[in-house]
């Protein structure tokens, strides 16, 4: 079944605002030079407060010629079945993991998907927020 919220694009930017608020929180408590794990344990632990549903170290198969590859991704959560939240905690975000989220978002034909880096002082200045298809209105766009 569609997530409600993937088919609104409106329902979904509200939904990643949530997510943030969330994202936030942990960070707010925590500061940064953990590790993502740490992380990770605390924004699940805000999305349940937050009543969010999410799915976390969900397993994304590949395939390739009608084959399923069990590679090893794994998406750090899936949002009500409509956001990917990939969280890192590194000295600053690198293309390849803009790129990493992109293929995620492709492979689970979603459009949104929120790329946050816990190892900076203040939050927002880790977060960047990737868009594809019709909701950025280009192919690959990233908006911060």
């Amino acid at each position: 079944m569609e997530s409600l919220v993937k088919a609104d694009p409106q329902g979904l930017n509200d939904l990643s605002y949530r997510v943030l608020g969330s994202c936030i929180e942990a960070h707010r408590e925590l500061g940064p030079g953990l590790l993502e794990s740490a992380y990770e344990e605390a924004v699940a632990y805000e999305l349940t407060l937050a009543g969010i549903d999410f799915q976390r170290q969900l397993d994304l198969p590949l395939w390739y010629k009608q084959v399923e590859l069990r590679c090893g991704y794994r998406l750090d959560f899936l949002i009500e079945g409509s956001l990917i939240l990939e969280i890192k905690a590194v000295n600053e975000l690198l293309p390849v993991h803009h790129a990493q989220l992109l293929t995620y978002l492709k492979l689970q034909r979603l459009s949104l998907g929120l790329l946050i880096n816990f190892n900076v002082a203040v939050l927002t200045s880790g977060i960047r927020r990737v868009v594809v298809g019709e909701l950025g209105h280009t192919e690959n766009a990233l908006l911060v």
